[in-house]
C-alpha cells in the first residue's frame, strides 16, 4: 500500500482530496482537504455546522465569485442502516443528501451532475460515502480529456472494513495548463493508528505549504479542522 504522506509530499497541487478508510484499531477515518492557487480559492476556511462542515469566506470583501468555492464538503445523514457521511468537493454534497434521503441511489444522484464548469480546467467532482459498517464508495466525474461535451463517470465500491487501509482520490494530478485531472483508480493507502489531531497535523505537514488552505479529519468520534487562515 502507498504511504499517503509521501504521496502528498511528492505532489504540490493535488487540488481537493478525499481519504476514506479504517484505522488498525477499527475506527472509521474520513478526511477532506482543499488547496488553492487564486486569491478567491485561498480566501476560505472550514467551519463546523450541525450536520458536518461548510466552507466560508475568510474575508468577505475579497470573495469575488462564491459559486464553486462555497459549499458543504461534509454532511452526515441518518438512514435505516445508520449514519452515512457524505464527503465531496462541491455542492453535489447536497445532491447526494437529497437523493439518498428520498430513497434513491448515489449513482442516480451523480448521474444528474457533471464536472465543474470552470473552463479550461473543468475540475472533476470527487465524492465519497462512508457507512457505519466501514464500507465506503468513491466517485469521480470528469471531462473526456478536456472536452466539455462529454462527462466520464467512475464509481468505486469498497466493502469493509479492512483495518489499517483506505483509499485516496483527488481532483488533479498536479500543475499544468489546464490542470490535469486525476487519472486512474483511487490510491490504496495505509491508514495509521493515531488520534484525529495527530493525523490532521501529519496530513497538514504533507500538503504543500504554499497551496494548502483547509483540512478536515474525522477519526472515530474525533473531528478536527485545520485552516491556514486562522
Amino acid at each position: 500500500m502507498t504511504d499517503l504522506f509521501e504521496y502528498l509530499r511528492a505532489r504540490p497541487y493535488p487540488g481537493r482530496g478525499i481519504l476514506l478508510g479504517t484505522s488498525p484499531g477499527g475506527a472509521p477515518v474520513c478526511t477532506y482537504f482543499i488547496m488553492g492557487r487564486s486569491e478567491n480559492s485561498r480566501n476560505r476556511v472550514f467551519e463546523n455546522v450541525e450536520d458536518g462542515i461548510r466552507t466560508r469566506a475568510f474575508e468577505e470583501a475579497k470573495m469575488t465569485d462564491p459559486s464553486l468555492v462555497i459549499y458543504h464538503p461534509v454532511r452526515v445523514i441518518n438512514t435505516t442502516d445508520g449514519p452515512v457521511t457524505i464527503v465531496t468537493n462541491g455542492d453535489q454534497t447536497d445532491t447526494l443528501r437529497d437523493f439518498l434521503s428520498a430513497g434513491k441511489t448515489w449513482t442516480q444522484a451523480l448521474e444528474s451532475r457533471t464536472f465543474e464548469p470552470d473552463e479550461p480546467n473543468y475540475t472533476p467532482r470527487v465524492s465519497g460515502l462512508m457507512f457505519s459498517n466501514g464500507a465506503y464508495l468513491l466517485s469521480i466525474l470528469k471531462s473526456a480529456n478536456g472536452d466539455p461535451k462529454t462527462c466520464r463517470r467512475f464509481y468505486y465500491s469498497y466493502d469493509g472494513p479492512i483495518s489499517g487501509a483506505g483509499h485516496f482520490i483527488s481532483t488533479y494530478e498536479g500543475f499544468g495548463g489546464p490542470l490535469p485531472s486525476y487519472c486512474g483508480e483511487p490510491v490504496e493507502v495505509m491508514v495509521p493508528e493515531m488520534s484525529a489531531r495527530d493525523l490532521a497535523e501529519k496530513l497538514w505537514d504533507a500538503l504543500n505549504e504554499s497551496n494548502r488552505v483547509s483540512l478536515w479529519v474525522s477519526a472515530g468520534s474525533e473531528r478536527i479542522i485545520v485552516n491556514k487562515n486562522a
